[in-house]
């Protein structure tokens, strides 16, 4: 046997014996490498004779050829081999449950759900959102919308004041939205269109009633808009919001400092059952309050009374959640239970539309 034989069957049988691609990687490198051992026969060839190159030459070449094609066959069938392990020790039990993704799991707050509600019903009435600073002036909270010194609302019992400035002057956490009524007059001409949701604080808490609680209000201010325009947006609101084909509302004579003549509006509703159903029944239940703006209003926000005239209205955010979705706490809004949210909350990525439904 010669010498070329011996190193063939001593490889050979290195490659049979590899256990993994480790192994046969490791008899690659010792037959094929730099300085393998078939490698160094193939330095030989240039110092052979033509003749020698002709036999001794072939055998190696011949050599190398056979080692490398039973490498790759070894290599081939062990990675083969290896997938096969890896499979059957990573098999997957396909009856657990699949672990949901963030945009399934979270959830959207119902008093963002609302807002987003009540924005897609007005802003396809022609509205616009308007907003304001949560801290206001003593100005813009009572002496612009009309509230005389002394009146009830400017004590203690229901606003939260702050410290008197350098100038004594005691800024409030606004207690209603209505003072960006007379900021947006300010700062925008007629024709106004808009409608403000947004933070309020009073000091008051039990299951109906929060320190900070959630309103919106709506404002329109043109030369020809009256209380049969007033009723006639409500009621679109009412029945686009509660999803039903009519509601009938009832207005009642009440008093606003901001508004002349100023209502409560009622709505229709059957309370017989766990749940307020509207536009059915024989109950009532107060929903909002509203009125034309007073005069004194539009001369604090630097419009001429002779010549515009408006309408607005405000309702507790809170509230007709409350009504519409069957929550019985108010304090749940503001707990950050989980569990509530889960319950009650919205999934994020279903966004009301009114010909999508507004609750979908």
């Amino acid at each position: 046997m010669t010498e070329i034989d011996t190193l063939k069957a001593a490889l050979l049988a290195e490659v049979a014996g590899a256990e993994d691609e480790a192994a046969i990687e490791q008899v690659r490198v010792s037959a094929l490498g730099k300085k393998g051992s078939v490698s160094e026969l193939l330095k030989m060839l240039g110092t052979m004779t033509p003749e020698e190159r002709q036999t001794r030459g072939a055998a190696i070449n011949a050599l190398k050829t056979e080692i490398t094609d039973a490498i790759t066959a070894r290599k081939t069938l062990l990675k083969d081999a290896a997938i096969d392990a890896r499979l059957k020790a990573e098999t997957v039990d396909v009856s657990l449950p699949v672990r949901s993704s963030p945009a399934e799991r979270g959830r959207i707050h119902p008093i963002s759900q609302i807002i987003d509600e009540i924005t897609a019903v007005f802003a396809d009435m022609g509205f616009s959102i308007a907003e304001g600073p949560d801290v206001e002036t003593d100005y813009y909270n009572f002496t612009a919308l009309n509230f005389p010194e002394g009146h009830p609302a400017r004590e203690m019992h229901d606003t939260f004041f702050f410290q008197a400035d350098e100038k004594g002057e005691r800024k409030v956490l606004r207690t209603h939205t209505s003072p960006v009524q007379v900021r947006t007059m300010e700062a925008q001409d007629p024709p106004i269109r808009i409608v403000i949701p947004g933070k309020t604080y009073r000091q008051d808490s039990d299951a109906t009633h929060s320190p900070m609680f959630h309103q919106v209000e709506g404002l329109v201010i043109d030369r020809k808009s009256n209380v049969g325009n007033m009723r006639w947006v409500l009621e679109e609101f009412c029945k686009t919001f509660f999803e039903v084909p009519s509601v009938t509302m009832r207005f009642r004579p009440s008093f606003f400092p901001f508004t002349e003549p100023s209502f409560e509006v009622d709505i229709q509703c059957d309370r017989s059952g766990p749940i307020v159903k509207f536009g059915e029944g024989t109950d009532w239940m107060e929903i909002l309050g509203c009125g034309m703006v007073h005069p004194n209003v539009l001369r604090s926000g630097g419009l001429d009374p002779d010549e515009y005239q408006g309408f607005a209205w405000g309702m507790g955010l809170d509230r007709i959640a409350m009504l519409k979705y069957g929550m019985p706490d108010l304090r749940d809004f503001f707990n950050a239970d989980v569990r509530w949210m889960n319950h009650y909350g919205f999934r994020p990525l279903d966004m009301p539309t009114l010909f999508g439904g507004l609750s979908q």
